[in-house]
């Protein structure tokens, strides 16, 4: 009988994994299907509420969703938005990447070497202090009205996010965990690809998320600044004709923007840094 039981035993308690396992699939499947429920209910209440208040004010003060539609599958159909879209998409790849990888080194070198830390870090305050709106017409006077000068007005606003999280990542990485990897004889590089790196990860991507929104922002007021291309000039030229509908596309384009590559962000994070999407629901 014991014999049998202990045979027994282990197909139990797989059976009861497997059992967990798929009750927890269950319950994540329903709050999924629960959260596209609610937030298309609540994206159908807005415009609905947006179309009735927009019907009713002038029209060339203001839009409908529907009108903002038309506009869209118009701009589209004559390559009018993607001739406007074009040019800043280059110029958000180049200083968002750019920006997040001295932004991660620097913030790196900051955290991890004290020298670096009491030499530099004054500087990265200070300019963080002073508005980055501040510095745009200097930039715009140093570089021109081309690309290079949008691209180091992106870089100005996405780069204090990822330098400061990355520093912060790296600062509260528990010190006990270091000590464990030096009493074992770590390399530094070990040090870093399996303690300083994977517990500074949320941090950063919590940083690149920060530096998407600011990053979006700063793209837009580069365009305002040298009002040659952009998708920042296509909203000037609209609105200065009038031209509401057509001004809401560019908006409307640059929101759903921002939120493809925040959840693109969120699907790297939930795979490359999985314990941080704990408890969380999307």
């Amino acid at each position: 009988m014991t014999v049998q039981a202990d045979i027994t035993a282990p197909a139990l308690d797989s059976g009861a994994q497997a059992e967990a396992q798929r009750v927890a699939a269950a319950r994540r499947r329903r709050q999924f299907l629960l959260n596209v429920a609610i937030r298309f209910v609540s994206l159908m209440s807005v415009l609905v509420i947006w179309q009735i208040f927009g019907a009713k004010v002038d029209q060339s003060l203001f839009t409908t969703p529907i009108a903002i539609f038309h506009a869209a599958v118009t701009m589209i159909g004559d390559g009018e938005l993607w001739s406007y879209l074009a040019p800043s998409l280059i110029v958000l790849v180049i200083g968002l990447s750019a920006a997040a990888v001295i932004g991660v080194v620097i913030g790196l070198l900051l955290a991890r070497f004290w020298v670096f830390d009491v030499a530099l870090g004054v500087y990265i305050t200070f300019l963080y202090s002073i508005p980055s709106v501040a510095l745009v017409p200097l930039i715009v006077l140093w570089a021109g009205f081309g690309t290079s000068s949008k691209v180091l007005i992106l870089f100005l606003f996405a780069f204090f996010p990822m330098a400061i999280n990355t520093y912060q990542g790296v600062k509260n990485v528990d010190p006990k965990l270091i000590e464990v990897g030096r009493s074992f004889r770590c390399t530094e590089r070990q040090l870093w690809m399996n303690i300083v790196l994977p517990g500074a990860l949320p941090f950063i991507v919590t940083g690149l998320r920060l530096a998407v929104g600011r990053g979006l922002i700063g793209m837009v007021l580069a365009d305002l600044y040298t009002a040659i291309s952009g998708i920042g000039y296509l909203i000037v030229r609209t609105a200065s004709t009038y031209e509401v509908d057509k001004m809401f596309v560019p908006i409307v384009t640059l929101g759903l923007l921002g939120v493809t590559l925040t959840a693109c962000l969120r699907f790297v994070e939930i795979h490359v840094a999985p314990w941080t999407a704990a408890g969380n629901q999307d």
